[in-house]
């Protein structure tokens, strides 16, 4: 299925169940959001998005571990998983958290990055239930790997949304 479809049935998923959705986007500079919010309704789900692409406001924005991004560099797994429950948290509205936080963080290319490989990714996907991080391997340009990680949350937000407990 397209994404184009799959973002629309997302976006009608998360609104038939009264849910909501933030993102964390380092990798992605914004694609993610944009592709949510490129659906007819989503105004209605989408709470917003946070471009954190200099590693210094994934610490000060979304509270990732300082330590953490010291010693490990911004793509790692535990990264994801704390840019996602950061994001869920932080783009609160009237003091409610969004239902799932999603985050993107890797390596676009053309080089490699702080010891990882082009298309390295982890993606995070947080819930009230708990947080999980997705890692992939991609291969292609720039533009294709960021074009393949969007298409990828979007399935990981499905699967969620039919399988998994929020």
């Amino acid at each position: 299925m397209p994404t184009s479809e799959r973002t629309e049935g997302v976006i009608r998923m998360l609104a038939q169940r009264g849910l909501t959705v933030a993102a964390a986007e380092s990798l992605t500079g914004g694609e993610l959001t944009a592709e949510l919010t490129s659906v007819p309704g989503a105004s209605a789900v989408v709470l917003g998005g946070a471009v954190v692409y200099a590693t210094g406001l994934k610490h000060s924005l979304l509270g990732v571990d300082a330590e953490l991004l010291a010693a490990e560099g911004p793509v790692h797994p535990e990264v994801a998983r704390q840019l996602a429950e950061g994001v869920r948290l932080k783009l609160a509205v009237d003091g409610r958290p969004a239902d799932l936080g999603l985050s993107t963080t890797g390596v676009a290319g053309p080089d490699p990055q702080g010891g990882r490989a082009v298309g390295t990714v982890f993606v995070g996907i947080a819930t009230a239930a708990g947080t999980r991080v997705v890692e992939l391997a991609l291969s292609g340009d720039r533009a294709g790997i960021r074009r393949q990680v969007v298409e990828r949350v979007v399935e990981e937000v499905a699967t969620t949304l039919e399988t998994g407990p929020m």
